[in-house]
């Protein structure tokens, strides 16, 4: 499918990265995790002794590495951070990180030459794919949960609490959502699936549905 931009957004736990593997298998397309891009960013600010709010500092920070995704797998220079960039010390800092503008705009462009690297396609997932990143892509996906589902499925990935993530999941949402910067929103032609009660399977195969419908 040369050409096909699949953009899935959406909050935390509501599944779109497990989603958008799946996805990208089924359509043989490249997969993108543009949170991987900010995470490494705040990877990098923390291992320079940045902090996280200062934009200056994390954009001096980032002249000095190459952030990509090899793989799958998010890439820091030479090094995969896949792992690091998971652990909860960047987890508390990436919404900082990720709300300057100065910031977005580096990422946005190295997420978009990386589509272009590929031949303009891929299953890109974020949450402002559709509305900033490629808001002309010719499929766009919002996924959402309730709360107490996404807090659940979090939960279940890391053997805890769900209402350990639960606070986390609301207090994420409200940053992401009232940034100036490309704040995580629903695009006026997005299809909003709520996975709430949908297996994996079920969503993966929607999302499927409507990009192979482009091809007929």
């Amino acid at each position: 499918m040369p050409g096909l931009i699949v953009a899935i957004d959406g909050p935390a736990g509501s599944g779109k990265s497990s989603v958008s593997r799946l996805v990208a298998g089924r359509l043989r397309l490249p997969h993108l995790d543009t949170g991987g891009y900010y995470r490494a960013a705040t990877l990098a600010a923390l291992r320079a002794g940045v902090d996280p709010g200062d934009a200056e500092g994390i954009l001096r920070v980032l002249g000095d590495y190459e952030i990509s995704s090899r793989d799958g797998l998010t890439t820091l220079g030479a090094e995969i951070v896949e792992s690091a960039i998971r652990g909860p010390e960047v987890t508390a800092a990436v919404s900082r990180v990720s709300a300057h503008p100065e910031v977005r705009a580096v990422l946005v462009e190295k997420q978009r030459e990386w589509v272009v690297a590929r031949g303009g396609s891929g299953v890109v997932e974020g949450r402002d794919i559709g509305s900033v990143v490629f808001p002309e892509a010719p499929v766009k996906i919002f996924l959402t949960a309730d709360e107490e589902e996404r807090a659940r499925r979090r939960a279940r990935e890391r053997g805890e609490d769900p209402a350990e993530h639960l606070e986390a999941i609301r207090r994420r949402d409200a940053i992401d959502g009232s940034r100036l910067a490309s704040p995580m929103t629903v695009a006026e032609d997005a299809v909003v699936l709520d996975t709430t009660s949908l297996s994996i399977g079920e969503v993966v195969q929607r999302v499927v549905d409507l990009a192979e419908a482009l091809q007929v």
